[in-house]
């Protein structure tokens, strides 16, 4: 058995997604604009996740902490990773809505209805089957 299979440039590689976010950005033939989305690294999932983790007390055990992650903060910021087109980087885009910063941007231009969409899709093209939305209703209740 060879390890050549696994070598970076015998794998394939991930293909970009487009998606239809929304139906109110139509393109001058009057069809919905495709965003593009790609999938990151594990290693930046990892680095995403930890800068969405607080310390929070333990109840009843003083000066004990267990990390909480903040999964709609983590969403929106995958959300923004994943993000080719448009770019939510873009000043002019920003300002055209009043907002500063992609995830804001991201989150004024879709509706609520459009932003579970897209993120719903943008775990499908991470490689989530469960996505981390159900999780966390499934949490709460």
């Amino acid at each position: 058995m060879s390890l050549s299979a696994f070598l970076a440039e015998n794998a394939i590689a991930v293909e970009n997604i487009k998606f239809a976010a929304s139906n109110r950005f139509l393109s001058e033939e009057g069809k919905p604009m495709l965003w593009e989305m790609k999938t990151i690294t594990s290693t930046e999932d990892e680095a995403l996740r930890k800068s969405c983790a607080k310390q929070v007390t333990v109840p009843g055990r003083k000066n004990q902490y267990q990390r909480e992650t903040d999964y709609d903060m983590y969403l929106g910021k995958l959300a923004v990773a994943c993000t080719v087109y448009p770019n939510l980087n873009d000043k002019g885009l920003q300002d055209s809505y009043g907002v500063m910063g992609a995830e804001a941007l991201l989150k004024t231009m879709l509706t609520p209805g459009e932003y579970a969409n897209y993120i719903g899709k943008v775990q499908e093209v991470c490689g989530f089957d469960v996505t981390l939305q159900d999780e966390v209703e499934e949490a709460k209740n």
